[in-house]
């Protein structure tokens, strides 16, 4: 396999023969760097798994650069139909790997970039027997294919109803009503009687219901059977007896002479009705996606040249003022420049209460202003957007595979064969066992079993739970980045919270001065505010801000330095000023014994102690308090009442720390952690503890929410792509965290009882249908009520999903 590899990081020669020797010792041959390009050219054995060349160049420092394809894909029906696509797109040759959505019938594939076009991976899809398109950049076009699906549902379900109703009424009437079986047969003959209904079922199976045989018996002849071959093989054995029987009785046993049209026909009929309903309600599946696109502004008033031109969305470029109304959408992100508004944000957070927006504030496209006139100038656009982001985000969520559906996959890789082999097996225990006619037992029975066990719900199990989950999650600003966390979540046994901006408003007041010696309260704060001014940490803003509302004009600052977590020294009119921890001002020489006891004092009220000192003297101590969100102590309740073990990690001292902790009854505190220190904490919890849920602010604490088992990002409204983070929570309230937590265990909830429907209802019909209840009590299940059994399974898991939609996410529902 020829391949031309783009990489990042290499910039030198030095690189190139660091990137060779990296593949020296693999099965890689005639390796060409190429510096210019960045990029790598070689030839690799197509039996060995490409994913290993990718993870060493990836830990030599080079990692590849990787695109996502997503395909819309036509013609599947079963779980059976979602592995034969998935394995004919992971045998293209630079493809990664291959993710397959039932319900929203879409292939997501990962592939090296520039190695596989969309037309190689489309011609994959229909040599497998199914049909692919490209979706549209807009997200819309999953819902027109699912439109035209259902029209087309409709149309073929009609014409067969039509003609199946004859049909039905013939052969049912007869035996309801002994007297018109008589006169039928008497008044047009046995044989013009059976022939209309020849022509009548002919033209159902292969009008109306072509679609099976045309995509089942070639998935048949080429080994790789599916519900759509079950289908074509029931019917069409039914409707072949029935030919003989018809057109050359004499070919058969005295007395087996029977036609069976009427369950082929019916059978046709009431598979339509069921995939038409399937198809109505996985529609509904994907509403979540719906609504957020048609959240998105059309137009927009934009301020061009003197005048305000009303323009499409698409037309708006990066700085342009855009007008908004009272009442109108928000057409585009940006910053508000003029005006003084309320915004309804809930679409975006989930919170009902609209929030004042006024000039310097950030808005987001797809709110809706509400009483007042806003100006803001135009700042992400398209895909950048936090709209598009969002959706992308959730369309990512529900094409996921769960690891639970690698169980799915397993059981269905050899469940269609299976089940044929069931049939065949039903139909020679009853031709050598059976009461006479022995070979029309024999049909019926192997009809049935073929049409009972067609795995249709199995397949949408998962992936309708998923869609409609992460749908009613992003309704609530809860968004999921992927399957994993959706499914780990559920098993989480400790969280772990960062307390500034998680636990708390992230917005610290000073709240205590205490001077020490000869120095008063202005004197220590205007120069703890003057050394401070270059730092951007929460408790300096604080400190400046306070500064500031006293009136006290600040000095300018030199020779500025920090210590991470620990303080900041600055020379403020010629004197040195150190503003930060005790223990920091200890190893800077500070003699500190005197700060001691009202350090303590103040950490017992929840303050954080900070201290000053002046050319190596202390000078004084400042407290500062980060008032506590008003959603915390509730939510902190909700995780206990989840049974979850609540850990709060703070760079506080450990007194302060523990006071905010009783306060909020949380159960374990890890304090003074340094920002380097969380991941230390994580990896702790975990080895104590077992899987690690950290809340974090998805900024500062990026290493600490990708060490976690899940990283919740608790966010503000606009951080939207935090890629570290494993969920994101798009406000600021804590109690979206439990919420998350109750909406995880809900929905795979969902998911165990549909897996547990879709295989306990097909397998315990199977033996049913084979007749295993005849010879106790002489029950047979028709292959009509097999039909009518195998689409209730599929629309009872439909919408068994589809409560999902209404659940309260509330820990109670969990």
């Amino acid at each position: 396999m020829h391949l031309n590899l783009a990489v990042d990081n290499l910039h030198c020669a030095s690189c190139v023969r660091r990137l060779q020797s990296a593949l020296d010792d693999t099965p890689a041959k005639e390796v060409q760097v190429d510096l210019a390009g960045k990029a790598v050219d070689l030839e690799w054995p197509g039996e060995r798994p490409l994913p290993d060349l990718l993870e060493r160049l990836r830990s030599a420092g080079f990692p590849v650069h990787l695109d996502e394809i997503v395909i819309g894909i036509e013609g599947m029906h079963c779980a059976s139909c979602v592995g034969r696509v998935e394995k004919a797109l992971q045998g293209v040759p630079g493809v990664l790997s291959a993710q397959v959505n039932l319900a929203s019938a879409e292939a997501r594939v990962e592939v090296i970039s520039g190695q596989v076009s969309s037309a190689r991976l489309e011609e994959a899809v229909e040599a497998a027997g199914y049909s692919a398109e490209l979706p549209d950049t807009t997200g819309h076009d999953r819902e027109d294919r699912r439109e035209a699906e259902a029209r087309g549902l409709k149309k073929r379900f009609w014409l067969a109803l039509v003609l199946t109703v004859p049909v039905f009424a013939v052969e049912m009437g007869g035996h309801f009503i002994p007297a018109l079986h008589h006169w039928l047969h008497d008044s047009l003959g046995t044989f013009t009687l059976h022939t209309a209904l020849f022509v009548l079922t002919s033209i159902i199976l292969f009008g109306p219901g072509l679609m099976f045989y045309r995509i089942g018996i070639p998935n048949l002849l080429r080994g790789h059977p599916d519900m759509n071959s079950l289908v074509a093989l029931g019917t069409g054995a039914a409707w072949t007896y029935s030919v003989v029987a018809t057109f050359a009785p004499g070919l058969m046993p005295e007395g087996t002479a029977n036609v069976y049209y009427e369950p082929a026909a019916v059978i046709v009929t009431l598979i339509l009705l069921g995939r038409l309903l399937e198809a109505r309600a996985k529609g509904r599946t994907g509403q979540a996606i719906e609504r957020l696109l048609n959240l998105q502004a059309r137009t927009a008033r934009v301020e061009r040249n003197g005048a305000t031109t009303e323009i499409a969305i698409e037309q708006v470029e990066r700085g342009d003022r855009v007008r908004v109304r009272p009442g109108e959408t928000v057409p585009v992100d940006g910053q508000v420049v003029d005006g003084d508004s309320h915004v309804d944000e809930s679409m975006l957070t989930g919170e009902p209460e609209p929030v004042r927006r006024k000039a310097g504030h950030k808005v987001v496209g797809g709110t809706v202003n509400q009483d007042g006139l806003l100006v803001i100038e135009a700042t992400d656009l398209g895909a950048d957007a936090v709209l598009a982001q969002i959706v992308r985000m959730v369309q990512k969520a529900q094409g996921a595979k769960l690891p639970i559906q690698a169980l799915v996959d397993r059981v269905t890789a050899w469940f269609v064969p299976a089940v044929m082999s069931i049939a065949a097996i039903t139909a020679v225990v009853w031709l050598l066992f059976g009461p006479e006619p022995a070979l029309s037992f024999a049909l019926v029975n192997a009809v049935a079993v073929l049409i009972i066990a067609c795995p249709c719900a199995m397949g949408l199990a998962t992936p309708t739970s998923i869609m409609v989950g992460t749908g009613r999650g992003a309704e609530q600003g809860i968004l999921f980045r992927g399957g994993d966390a959706l499914q780990l979540l559920k098993s989480i046994d400790v969280v772990a919270l960062d307390k500034t901006g998680t636990l708390t408003e992230g917005r610290p007041a000073l709240t205590d001065i205490a001077p020490l010696g000869a120095w008063d309260e202005e004197q220590v704060l205007a120069l703890a505010a003057s050394a401070e001014q270059d730092s951007e940490h929460p408790l300096a803003r604080a400190v400046i801000a306070s500064a500031r509302e006293r009136g006290i004009e600040l000095s300018r600052a030199e020779d500025f330095s920090s210590a991470s977590g620990k303080g900041i020294a600055a020379t403020v009119a010629e004197q040195r000023v150190h503003v930060g921890t005790l223990d920091w001002l200890a190893e800077a020489g500070v003699a500190t014994d005197a700060a001691v006891e009202a350090v303590d004092e103040l950490s017992g009220r929840a303050r954080t102690p900070v201290l000053v000192a002046v050319d190596g003297k202390l000078a004084g101590l400042l407290g500062i308090a980060d008032p506590i969100k008003d959603s915390t102590p509730q939510a902190i309740q909700a995780l206990h009442a989840l049974g979850l073990e609540v850990v709060m990690i703070s760079g506080d001292r450990q007194r302060t720390a523990k006071a905010i902790a009783d306060e909020l009854g949380i159960d374990t505190v890890i304090a003074e952690v340094l920002p380097e220190g969380k991941v230390e904490a994580v990896q702790a919890l975990a080895r104590e503890h077992g899987r690690v849920a950290f809340v974090g602010d998805g900024i500062n604490d990026a290493p600490a929410l990708a060490e976690a088992d899940v990283g919740i990002a608790i966010g503000t409204g606009t951080d939207v792509a935090i890629e570290s983070a494993d969920v994101v929570l798009m406000s600021g309230d804590l109690g979206k965290v439990p919420a998350a937590i109750a909406l995880s265990r809900a929905t795979l909830r969902n998911i165990g009882q549909n897996l547990f429907w879709a295989f306990a209802y097909n397998t315990a019909l199977i033996p049913i249908a084979a007749g295993a209840l005849y010879p106790a009590f002489g029950w047979l299940l028709s292959p009509m009520l097999a039909a009518v059994a195998m689409a209730c399974s599929s629309l009872f898991v439909v919408g068994n999903a589809l409560r999902l939609k209404r659940i309260t996410i509330e820990p109670a529902s969990a």
